[in-house]
């Protein structure tokens, strides 16, 4: 599985586009902060709030593209069944790609800590930072990105073409994130289970989390869906022996 790791880190920073990727989420969250109207100079208020909720939009495109060759290209150059031949099992392999996507979505997200400095500089009596949030908002965005990889690996081991992959993995990120919440708000569920259905959704614990409570349950839910979508990574892994 290490082998595994090593072998995909290595690919991602042998290519450009990963460290192009790394920096456009950078820079548009930046430019979101800092500049774009509404942005923290102009509100007055020391709050990552703006990038908290904007980022999630930005993850549904991009972790799907940062993941979508993970299993798609192994596919396409028949080295499956090299691993096989290696004595490596097919949950090995989900793993061993899952936590090389995963650790470079924790190195995209690690600059992003400069905005949290930033505004403990910008900090004043009448506006104080609420860090208890904000902490709370990075494990909440962390934990999002992970489920979303876990999502979008899935995406991958279900298809043989990187651009379907994709397509996949983002749309189906969207549902978890925003579609349960959509149908909640329909008049049928309005009142009466509103509640329940959103906490089926991504969006609910995510928010949950970014006020700064560390729930179990919000815990609980993320790590359900990682497991979930690696297992059924696995299972479509194993369908090619069928």
């Amino acid at each position: 599985m290490f082998n595994i790791f090593k072998k995909e880190v290595n690919l991602f920073f042998s290519s450009v586009i990963a460290y192009l990727s790394m920096a456009i989420f950078f820079v548009v969250m930046a430019l979101n902060l800092w500049v774009f109207p509404g942005n923290i100079l102009e509100s007055g208020y020391a709050t990552l709030e703006a990038f908290f909720l904007f980022a999630p939009w930005v993850l549904i495109f991009l972790i799907p593209a940062l993941t979508m060759r993970l299993i798609s290209e192994e596919y396409n150059q028949g080295t499956l069944e090299i691993l096989a031949t290696q004595s490596i099992k097919d949950i090995q392999i989900v793993l061993g790609k899952y936590f090389s996507a995963l650790f470079i979505w924790a190195l995209t997200l690690l600059p992003t800590l400069i905005y949290f400095w930033c505004i403990t500089q910008l900090d004043v009596a009448t506006a104080p930072t609420d860090s208890g949030a904000i902490i709370g908002s990075y494990i909440g965005l962390f934990l999002l990105g992970a489920a979303f990889t876990a999502i979008s690996l899935f995406a991958s081991a279900v298809s043989k073409n990187q651009v379907t992959a994709f397509l996949i993995g983002v749309l189906l990120c969207y549902l978890f994130y925003n579609a349960f919440y959509q149908l909640s708000q329909l008049d049928a569920f309005v009142g009466k289970w509103d509640y329940i259905i959103q906490s089926f959704g991504m969006g609910a614990h995510y928010e949950a989390l970014s006020r700064g409570v560390i729930d179990t349950r919000d815990l609980v839910y993320f790590l359900s869906v990682i497991v979930v979508f690696t297992l059924l990574s696995k299972i479509s892994l194993e369908s090619r022996k069928w």
